[in-house]
Formats: structure tokens, C-alpha cells, sequence
């Protein structure tokens, strides 16, 4: 899309009143829109941004105004048609209340199973399967940090040159394990979140742990023996292998780094005698998130991955969808497509937990959006939350996971991981729950990586995928122009994923960028 071509809208439901503008640069007022687009025959009053909202009809003051064939605010003043509406214009409604809700009502998608599918992985002791093949440092507390970061460059010059099949070597570092008040109620969360990210099928089952040793967060309260399910070879029975600084056997700093390098030999001797194997699609656990949001995550890039999602919950994958605020609006549609009532009434509970939560803190959701979002024409959290759940697909939602929890070995298909909308947080959450594979969408733009899994980052406008080249890993964009259809590229994601997973790298990889892993810690710091 190019400013020189006809001047394009696009509108997702027939009842909506707005459409958004598709030209890059947007169009000027004088702009007349031209036939076969919604609005057709309308002249803009108001210059139009890229992504943002011109109205199709006279909005009157107080009228709804609607976006996905939901109302997404209320006019404040009157808005004549070929107006530009933004945030400013709108009040937002009022969050849907918890009562009454639909369950487990929805009628159920034909989906027949998508079989022959593979990729190739590393198989672990417990049945769960690894894309990568990395050996991780956990750290019981930020205090070690620098330590680690060392022994992880140290590791990386002098040992991994020495066992080719490992792919890396992963420093869990952290903010929490001390200054905390570690028996109160929800400090369960970030305490079983860690211990879960230790546990991630793309670690191969070698825990190698780094304690201070005064912190409160002790390494048999990470990982008490017996936390491991099927225990790792190599680990004692008696917990994880652990170097703690504070031991009368270090003399000097690096005392403490030699050790760390020891003993992570035998960690990185056992992951290099993997060798990736055939296995089928079913052992994918994929991540979706979005962040730096625009107006064409929900016609794009959001609907792309709903469509990858559902070929994965076909060839028997799990898929796990998230973002408590950027869902909340659409809580109808989720208790609805649950599986059982029992299920929508688990996404009730996490989701009234967090508006609790929130509200501690005095806030609701519309704290969410962006100055980002709302410059790339998300008026507020209910328009962005339409466009955010697209992204889960039509499967029916097959279970719930509370922040920090694993995926069971029979949790399969369609899985909501209840988690903060937060970048970093979600995908520390996801991580933590199992994920191997991580799918990313954005439209302002997001250099997002993490260093335990591959991310595969899908672009919603075809300028941003043009202008990052090197860092974004498919182009939904053609979905607006028309070039590409949300099947086709959909098709194409489901692709690239199983090639992800048999250890095509990302863009991410390649350039080794990754965030740090944030804790969700609800709990009282001392």
C-alpha cells in the first residue's frame, strides 16, 4: 500500500459504523473515497491518519459507535460522516459484568483432525518435546545476576565451541528471591513461575541453579525434590545442582565464576548427545501474544494467527492465548467457545481475579493501551481487546491456566493461560506453562525476543515489514491490500512455524535479541 494508490477503507462487520483508513501516510481531507470501498461516494472532512476511523454515517451525540459489530464508545458530540474519530471523541463503555454470561454455548467449529503433520524436536524424559536445545542457569535471586552473566559469556567462549549440538546457554536472571514477603498468598505465583521456567521442554530436563545463600528464596523452595515429575538424569534426589556463592569455598570473585563453568560441563556433555527426531505437530505448545498494537492487528496479522491457531488445535498442538486486559472486553465470546461450563467458569475466576487486582491498585483496564496503540488508531481498550482475541482462532477453549501454572500432560487444543497483557510478563508466563514455540504480532513495531524460545514475529502492515526487514519474520499486510487472504497467510504461519521448530532460526535469533524475563509478583515487597 502506497499513498499513490485509490484511497482504500476497510470495515470488518456490516453493522459498523467506522472503517479504517489502509493508505500509508493516511488520506487528506478533500479525499473522496471511490466505489467499492466501505463509504464509498463520501468526502473526508478531517485529515486521516493510517489505521485510524472515518465515520460511514452521522453519528449523533451519545449514539454508539461501532467497531467489529460490537460498540466500541459512545459519541461525545455529534460526528458527521467522513469525520475522523479518535480517542478523544469517544467515551468508553462501561467493563461487562460477570453475571449472566453464556457458557459453553457456542455451537462447535467443524474441525476435523489435521494429520501427517511433523517436525523435528528433542524428546525429553518426560514426553514433553524441546525446539531448541539449550542448557539454563537459574538464579534464585537478582543478587547473582552479575555473577551469572559472566559465567554465561565465560560459557559460551570456552565450552560451547566444544559440544556443537548445543544451541546456547540461557541465564534465568530475575528481580525477585529476596525483599519480599515470600509466605504471603500470591507470592505462590512468581515462586512457581521460576521453577516452571527451569522445567521448559527447550532445557532438555538439565537444571544447573546459582544461589546467593541468604536470600529467602532457598533452592529447595525453587526446586523441591520431587518437583521435577519424571527426574532428570543426572539430578540428585535430593534437589538441583547448585553453586552457592556464599560458600567458604570461594576465595575471590572468580572463585565463584570457575565454579559455575565446572558444573555446567556435565549439563552441556548430556544436552550434546541429543540429536532432533521426527515428531509429530502435537507436540508443539505455541504461545500467541501481540504488543505494539495498531488498528490492523485485528484485520490483519491477529486473524492470520486465529487461523494458524486452529491448524494447530486440528494436527493435535496446543495453543495458548492470553492477556487478561486485551480479553476482558470480549469475556462473552470466551465463555461462550468454552468447552464446558466448568471451563468458562475457570475463565470467569481468573479474569474477576484480575479486576480485583486492579482495582488494589486503583486503576481498571483502560490503563492498558498506549500512546502507540492509540497513534496507530486503537481508540481504547475495548477496540483493542476485539482485535486481540482473533488472534485464539474458533477452536472450543479446552482449559485455563493460572499465572505460573504448567500444562498437564493431557491438556491439549486450546488453552487460556490467564496472564498480565505486559510484553515481558506474558511471555515470562508462557514460557513458564510450557511453551516451545512463541508467536508475536505487531504493528507499531518491537524488536521482542526471548532467549529460551524462538519467537517468530508477524508484522500487520506490509510498510513496517518492508522498513524492519531484519527483524520481522512474516507480512500480514497483503491481508489489507487484498494481495493475501487470512487463509493463505494463516497457511503460511502454520508453515513456518513447524519450520521454526525443527531450529529454522527467527530474526531474533539470528541478531540474539531477547528481553528479561519479569516475574508477575501480585505480593507485598518489604
Amino acid at each position: 500500500m502506497t499513498e499513490t494508490r485509490a484511497p482504500l477503507t476497510l470495515r470488518i462487520h456490516p453493522d459498523d459504523d467506522v472503517a479504517i483508513v489502509a493508505n500509508d501516510g493516511g488520506l487528506r481531507a478533500g479525499t473522496v473515497l471511490p466505489a467499492g470501498v466501505p463509504g464509498a461516494g463520501l468526502t473526508l472532512k478531517d485529515t486521516v491518519p493510517q489505521g485510524h476511523k472515518v465515520a460511514l454515517v452521522d453519528l449523533a451525540e451519545g449514539a454508539a459507535v461501532r467497531r467489529y459489530g460490537v460498540a466500541i464508545g459512545y459519541a461525545l458530540r455529534d460526528i458527521a460522516a467522513g469525520s475522523w474519530v479518535h480517542e478523544r471523541l469517544l467515551r468508553m463503555p462501561e467493563a461487562r459484568g460477570f453475571d449472566g454470561l453464556p457458557l459453553a454455548s457456542a455451537p462447535r467449529p467443524d474441525m476435523p483432525p489435521l494429520e501427517g503433520r511433523s517436525f523435528e524436536g528433542y524428546v525429553n524424559a518426560d514426553g514433553s518435546v524441546g525446539t531448541r536445545n539449550l542448557l539454563a542457569v537459574t538464579t534464585t535471586v537478582q543478587c547473582v545476576a552479575g555473577v551469572v552473566s559472566h559465567a554465561v559469556r565465560r560459557i559460551e567462549a570456552e565450552l560451547l565451541p566444544l559440544y556443537p549440538n548445543v544451541d546456547g546457554v540461557v541465564g534465568l536472571e530475575h528481580s525477585y528471591g529476596c525483599g519480599v514477603a515470600i509466605d504471603a498468598p500470591d507470592a505462590v505465583i512468581p515462586i512457581r513461575t521460576l521453577r516452571h521456567i527451569s522445567l521448559n521442554p527447550n532445557f532438555g530436563g538439565e537444571v544447573l541453579v546459582v544461589s546467593l545463600g541468604c536470600e529467602k528464596l532457598q533452592p529447595d523452595r525453587l526446586l523441591p525434590p520431587g518437583s521435577f515429575g519424571i527426574q532428570p538424569e543426572g539430578l540428585p534426589a535430593s534437589g538441583p545442582d547448585t553453586v552457592c556463592l556464599q560458600d567458604a569455598a570461594h576465595v575471590g570473585y572468580m572463585s565463584m565464576v570457575d565454579a559455575i563453568v565446572a558444573r555446567a560441563r556435565p549439563h552441556l556433555e548430556r544436552l550434546n548427545q541429543r540429536r532432533r527426531q521426527t515428531v509429530p505437530a502435537s507436540a508443539l505448545v505455541v504461545g500467541v501474544q501481540c504488543g505494539g498494537s495498531d488498528a490492523f492487528s485485528g484485520v490483519t496479522a491477529n486473524p492470520a494467527v486465529g487461523h494458524a491457531a486452529d491448524l494447530l488445535v486440528r494436527a493435535g498442538a496446543t495453543v495458548m492465548f492470553s492477556e487478561n486486559t486485551e480479553v476482558r472486553d470480549a469475556v462473552e465470546q470466551l465463555t461462550a467457545r468454552a468447552a464446558t461450563t466448568q471451563v468458562a467458569e475457570a475463565i470467569v475466576r481468573e479474569l474477576s481475579w484480575y479486576d480485583r487486582y486492579l482495582d488494589r491498585g486503583r486503576v481498571d483496564r483502560s490503563a492498558n493501551t498506549t500512546p502507540g496503540n492509540k497513534a496507530g488508531g486503537l481508540s481504547n481498550i475495548v477496540e483493542k481487546a476485539m482485535g486481540s482475541v482473533i488472534k485464539s482462532g474458533r477452536a472450543p477453549i479446552s482449559s485455563v491456566l493460572a499465572p505460573g501454572e504448567k500444562l498437564a500432560a493431557d491438556q491439549r487444543g486450546l488453552v487460556y493461560a490467564a496472564t498480565p497483557a505486559s510484553d515481558f510478563i506474558c511471555g515470562t508466563l508462557q514460557l513458564a506453562a510450557g511453551m516451545n514455540v512463541h508467536v508475536f504480532t505487531t504493528g507499531r513495531g518491537t524488536p521482542y525476543g526471548l532467549a529460551a524460545c524462538p519467537v517468530i514475529k508477524v508484522a500487520t502492515r506490509s510498510e513496517l515489514a518492508r522498513r524492519w526487514h531484519d527483524l520481522m519474520d512474516l507480512d500480514a499486510g497483503a491481508i489489507a491490500s487484498g494481495e493475501a487472504t487470512v487463509e493463505s497467510t494463516g497457511e503460511a504461519l502454520f508453515e513456518q512455524i513447524l519450520a521454526t521448530a525443527s531450529g529454522r532460526p527467527t530474526w531474533a535469533e539470528r541478531w540474539k535479541l531477547h528481553n528479561a524475563l519479569v516475574l508477575f509478583n501480585p505480593a507485598p515487597v518489604t
